[in-house]
C-alpha cells in the first residue's frame, strides 16, 4: 500500500515582479551553482568504491533527487506564472499587491499584510497568499470597510478552520500600492 496523497489545489498563477525574479534566481542557483557541486561530491564518492556501503554517495544521490525536483517544479511554474507589474485602476480597493492595515474592532490592534501569489509567500511575514481566506475576505474591500475573520483561540495571526471562536471583526484603516 502507497503514501497516497491527493493532489494540493491549484495555486492562482500570478505573481509580482519581484517574487518572479527570485523565483528566476533560485532556479539558476539549483542550475548553476548547487547542481553541479553535489554532483561532483557524489562522482568522487563514487570513485571511492563500494557504493552500497557509502553514505556520502547515497547522501548526496538523495540530495541530486531534491534539487532535480525543485529545478523541475520551478521551470514548470515559472513558465505558467503571470507577472502583475502594473497598479489597479481603482487604488481605493483591495486588489493583488496592496498593502492593508488592519485594524481590530475592540482592542486597536494593528496589522499589515500585502497580498501576493502563493509563490512568494515565505518571503516576509507579512505575506499573505491570495489564495488564503483572509486575502478572499478583504479582496475588493475598500477603505473602512470591516471584515470578519474566524481564528483560532490560541493564534492572533494563523488561521484555522478547527477549534474556532466568535470571528475577529477587522477594519481596513490603510491601502496603498507600490509602483514597479
Amino acid at each position: 500500500m502507497g503514501r497516497y496523497r491527493p493532489p494540493e489545489p491549484e495555486k492562482t498563477a500570478i505573481i509580482s515582479a519581484e517574487g518572479f525574479g527570485r523565483l528566476q534566481q533560485e532556479l539558476n542557483h539549483l542550475w548553476k551553482e548547487k547542481r553541479p557541486e553535489v554532483t561532483a561530491r557524489v562522482a568522487a564518492a563514487a570513485a571511492l568504491g563500494d557504493r552500497s556501503e557509502n553514505a556520502d554517495y547515497i547522501y548526496g544521490k538523495k540530495q541530486l533527487a531534491e534539487i532535480d525536483r525543485r529545478i523541475r517544479y520551478l521551470d514548470q511554474r515559472i513558465r505558467t506564472l503571470k507577472i502583475v507589474d502594473r497598479l489597479p485602476s481603482d487604488s481605493g480597493k483591495v486588489y493583488f499587491g496592496a498593502w492593508v492595515t488592519l485594524t481590530t474592532a475592540k482592542g486597536g490592534d494593528k496589522a499589515r499584510y500585502r497580498l501576493v501569489g502563493p509563490d512568494e509567500i515565505d518571503d516576509k511575514a507579512q505575506y499573505i497568499s491570495i489564495d488564503s481566506p483572509m486575502a478572499k475576505a478583504l479582496l475588493g474591500k475598500s477603505l473602512g470597510d470591516e471584515i470578519a475573520i474566524m481564528q483560532t483561540t490560541t493564534s492572533t495571526r494563523i488561521l484555522s478552520f478547527e477549534e474556532t471562536t466568535e470571528p475577529t471583526r477587522y477594519r481596513i484603516d490603510d491601502i496603498h500600492y507600490q509602483s514597479g
